[in-house]
């Protein structure tokens, strides 16, 4: 079947079943596409944040970490399992529990949360280019930087933050418009790279006073305590704290997991995110650690601990480390960027108008769309509480998930009719109501109601690390209901 040949398909060969010859992803891939997950400014300072910013137990944080995660896999097993089996990205399987209409609006929900975030974290990344343009102008004649053209100013930006803010959506364009294949290959090069870049980083302040860092690195760990149940409050805040920063991922997984080889290379690769978050939080502790214990040696130096990276090399006075430093973040923030934001975008759009849009002209849309959202960010979003925006489209993908667990494992056992997926046409499997699954619907809904009344409830805030969890539970319970009657 082609798209020139009906108007009542929505086969786009992008989202089709990806061919058994194509599914060449490994554990090694999935270790990879954890590490690009957690490797990014947000995710350094989070797990820093943790063991030393909000007075935890060393223990406590750590066993939490692991609880977090080992949540992360046993959603992302469930999920990933059906995309491997058929080889369809997210928002296709949710035709299945929403119909074939229902999943084209809802999952465009998907589409606003990653553009949104994909335009802000471009915005963040464009000040590692400043960084770069600025330390080579001053390298060449410190003075031109006191011209005139450099102090002029239009939506927050001067000519170096445009020049670089439209560096940064140009050369993702470039690289994330290539294909999954060259996707697979970046996301590689990238983690590799980044945690070579961590331990010279590392070695770098480690090596500067191996004494000093050391006793350093030995107060930072305190594990008195740990078995005490006042313990139990912050190991449950943590374990929610790590699995939200990975939620947004989870949902989507589907779009990745379709290329692995099989079911137990899946469960396998998954199971690196827990030496991922250990092998990163150890680096970004003992960094911050040391550079903390080194700046302080320096009466000039700010009193607070400094977890951002950027904040970290804007004190170090070292242009090689700097520069490099510079550039890992980049690195890192481009394929975080990649895997957490553009490709989920991507699906969603082409879904949306699959006999229109095709991987080309879909990354085109949402690179212009990503860079208004990044050179207004300064004068006019960050300014309209974007994050609770954001948190509340969010509050969606927790039921969305519980939906299609519920669909895939309880009501349809697994089975798919690949061609009704497709299919437009009344008497398609997964044309429900005029294209709607108005059991999924209503599921959702309610799902998202006890979700995002977490987010806008005072009294119910200290549950929004989990609310994704319960937006999933109850919207998951409701359609196996629904759908068993």
């Amino acid at each position: 079947m082609s798209q020139q040949k009906s108007k009542k398909t929505l086969i786009n060969w992008d989202l089709v079943s990806v061919n058994p010859n194509d599914k060449n992803w490994d554990w090694m891939d999935l270790f990879c596409f954890w590490g690009a997950g957690i490797q990014s400014i947000f995710g350094f300072s989070l797990v820093a944040s943790l063991y030393l910013i909000y007075d935890l137990n060393a223990l406590v944080v750590f066993f939490g970490t692991i609880l977090g995660c080992l949540l992360v896999y046993f959603l992302s097993n469930l999920i990933g399992k059906p995309s491997q089996k058929f080889g369809l990205p997210f928002v296709v399987l949710l035709r299945s529990s929403l119909g074939v209409r229902g999943a084209k609006y809802f999952g465009i929900l998907r589409f606003v949360v990653g553009i949104f975030m994909f335009g802000i974290q471009t915005y963040f990344l464009s000040k590692a280019f400043t960084y770069l343009i600025r330390i080579a102008i001053f390298s060449f004649e410190p003075s031109i930087l006191e011209k005139n053209i450099f102090l002029i100013f239009f939506l927050g930006l001067n000519i170096i933050d445009w020049i670089s803010i439209t560096s940064a959506f140009v050369f993702q364009a470039f690289l994330f418009s290539s294909g999954m294949m060259f996707n697979r290959k970046l996301i590689r090069f990238s983690v590799i790279a980044v945690y070579l870049g961590l331990l010279i980083f590392f070695f770098s302040v480690f090596l500067n006073d191996v004494k000093f860092t050391s006793q350093a690195f030995l107060n930072s760990l305190d594990f008195k305590n740990f078995i005490d149940e006042k313990n139990i409050a912050p190991l449950i805040t943590v374990t929610g704290t790590i699995f939200a920063f990975f939620s947004i991922i989870i949902l989507s997984f589907g779009d990745i997991s379709r290329y692995v080889k099989n079911e137990a290379q899946l469960k396998k690769g998954n199971l690196t995110l827990i030496l991922n978050l250990i092998i990163f939080s150890i680096l970004a502790l003992f960094i911050v650690i040391g550079v903390d214990a080194f700046l302080k040696q320096n009466p000039e130096n700010l009193s607070r601990i400094l977890t951002n990276p950027t904040d970290i090399i804007g004190k170090l006075d070292n242009l090689l480390i700097t520069n490099l430093a510079l550039v890992f973040i980049l690195v890192a923030s481009i394929s975080t960027n990649l895997i957490a934001n553009f490709i989920p975008s991507q699906y969603t759009l082409i879904n949306f108008a699959p006999s229109s849009l095709k991987l080309k002209s879909a990354s085109f849309l949402i690179m212009i769309l990503g860079f208004f959202i990044g050179v207004f960010w300064l004068t006019y979003f960050s300014q309209i509480g974007i994050l609770s925006f954001v948190d509340t489209f969010g509050a969606f993908f927790g039921p969305l998930f519980g939906i299609m667990i519920s669909d895939f494992y309880f009501i349809k056992k697994g089975n798919l009719i690949n061609k009704d997926i497709y299919s437009l046409e009344s008497d398609g499997a997964y044309y429900y109501s005029g294209g709607w699954h108005l059991k999924g619907v209503y599921s959702v809904i309610l799902g998202f109601i006890f979700s995002a009344s977490t987010i806008w409830n005072s009294n119910l805030m200290f549950l929004q690390s989990f609310s994704w969890l319960i937006g999933a539970f109850i919207a998951a319970f409701t359609y196996y209901l629904l759908s068993k009657n």
